[in-house]
């Protein structure tokens, strides 16, 4: 079996990992410096952090080793004009917020709205890299100022993309539905990360 490294501090990714049974150690020293051109397409942006990420790992990996990164965004989709069939506004990346009123603002741009959670992952040994995506779709009700300031002021979202995690309390009052994987939004796409150490010998 190979030795699995996880090249992310997230907690959601951690105990993601955990539940499907695989032994990992964390380390997140890292080269890379997470920046795109204005031309990328926003749902490309994902997988070059995340194979971004691999590459920049601080040291090479050795033969028994296999390295998982990860990187997830909020998508707040472009609005189309009228009848031509092009996107009028390219849309908006809800990355993590800065600050309390970062975060409120984020989410009420969040409210009453469609957004797409994109997620990727890459795995990496000696020999080969593997990136996967995953796209979930995800509304939320219209939220009042009083439950987005409430939920800021007590759960403080600030690591969290979009400035919410849909496992708390912002989640079970809001979203009113979700077309894709549960996991991809709470922090990757497990059934399809599973498949993947299954590919690299992780996972039997």
């Amino acid at each position: 079996m190979k030795r699995l490294i996880l090249g992310s501090n997230s907690p959601r990714r951690r105990e993601l990992l955990k539940g499907l049974g695989v032994d990992f150690t964390i380390d997140t020293e890292n080269y890379f410096q997470e920046n795109f051109g204005p031309d990328v397409p926003y749902d490309e942006v994902p997988r070059l952090m995340a194979e971004g990420k691999s590459d920049g790992f601080h040291r090479p990996l050795e033969e028994d080793e296999i390295l998982l990164t990860a990187d997830t965004m909020v998508i707040l989709p472009g609005s189309p004009a009228g009848g031509t069939g092009r996107t009028e506004r390219r849309g908006e990346i809800l990355g993590k917020p800065k600050d309390r009123e970062d975060a409120i603002r984020m989410l009420r741009d969040l409210s009453g709205r469609e957004h797409h959670v994109i997620t990727a992952v890459t795995v990496r040994d000696c020999h080969r890299r593997k990136t996967i995506s995953d796209t979930t779709e995800v509304w939320f009700k219209p939220l009042t100022d009083a439950e987005i300031t409430w939920y800021v002021d007590t759960y403080k979202p600030f690591d969290k993309a979009g400035a919410y995690a849909i496992q708390e309390w912002i989640g079970y009052i809001g979203i009113s539905r979700i077309d894709g994987s549960y996991f991809n939004v709470v922090g990757f796409p497990v059934h399809r990360v599973y498949e993947l150490l299954r590919e690299f010998g992780v996972v039997f």
